[in-house]
Order: C-alpha cells, then structure tokens, then sequence
C-alpha cells in the first residue's frame, strides 16, 4: 500500500497542491496528514486527491471548526494521538508534536508526526518507522516537502516539492 504523508502546511495554498499532485501521480491508496492546515479555505485543494485522508489537528489550527466540516468530506480527523490500521494491516501511531510519541504504547509500526519542519526518517532499536515528512508550506526552511511510505516494504522517501517561487524578501 503506498501512503502520502505531509504536515505543516500552514495555509500554504500552492504547495497543498503540489503535495496533492505528488500523491496522485504516485498512485497513493491513502494519505496522512500530521496537522497544521490551520484554516479551513486550506482544505478545497485536498478534494482533488485520488483517496481518502485520515488527519489530525495540529498546534496552530486556526479554525478547527471549519476545517473539522471540510474534512468530513474527504476522510476522518482526530486529536493526535490516535492510532489507525492500515487496509494491509500496518498500526500507525498518528500525532502532530513528537513529544506525545514518548507517551505512547509500543504497539505501533509507523508513528508519523510533525512540528518540527523538518524531514525525518528513522527507525527505532525494535524495527518501527518514524516518519517526519517536514513542512508542506515551506515557511519556515524554504525546503517544502512530503514523504511517500510503501507499507509493503516499510520503506519510505522524503520528496522536495517544486521549487518555490523567487524569495520576494530580496535577502538572497
């Protein structure tokens, strides 16, 4: 099963789009999202996407309201920490601050989680994956990205999205 994982979007319109074309050329069967969308105009781009979203909020939503309504339509939404099984089986630990993995049980494989804007894949002394796709937006690094996860081989990839328009700051 090939899982399209991002976070950390903030609104960034453009890159939602981007990150939603990725996944449906990648043939995506699923994709996560480890929070910060913050307002609920951020979640019309996601109805283009080929499969369902399973989401959770993160620490600077904006309008939880409005985006928990738009999510209805298009998957489920919860407060991180939650856990989900995969269609082949695979127990994912979804949250958006790494903190609340230390919390959590060790009956996981995957454990997907944000904050942090930066891109991570590592696994633990028991074989889990811990996959950080970074930051949608690319606020924050400059370096917007999203990861792809094939569940079959437990293998997963960060991807750059396309390069950002020119700085409008003028400091390069």
């Amino acid at each position: 099963m090939l899982i399209g994982i991002f976070a950390d979007s903030h609104d960034h319109l453009d890159n939602i789009r981007r990150a939603v074309e990725v996944f449906n050329d990648a043939g995506c069967e699923l994709v996560v999202f480890a929070g910060d969308l913050v307002s609920s105009f951020a979640v019309p781009p996601l109805r283009a996407l080929n499969c369902k979203v399973i989401a959770c909020f993160g620490d600077n939503e904006g309008n939880k309201t409005g985006v928990a309504a738009g999510m209805k339509i298009i998957g489920t939404l919860g407060e991180p920490p939650f856990g989900f099984k995969t269609a082949d089986g695979k127990r994912v630990l979804l949250t958006h601050m790494d903190r609340s993995l230390r919390d959590a049980g060790g009956e996981f494989d995957i454990a997907i989680y944000a904050h942090t804007h930066k891109p991570s894949i590592t696994r633990d002394e028991h074989g889990r994956l811990f996959i950080n796709p970074g930051e949608t937006s690319g606020w924050s690094y400059g370096k917007p990205s999203v990861a792809l996860l094939d569940t079959a081989t437990m293998e997963a990839r960060i991807v750059w999205l396309k390069e950002p328009p020119p700085n409008l700051r003028g400091d390069e």
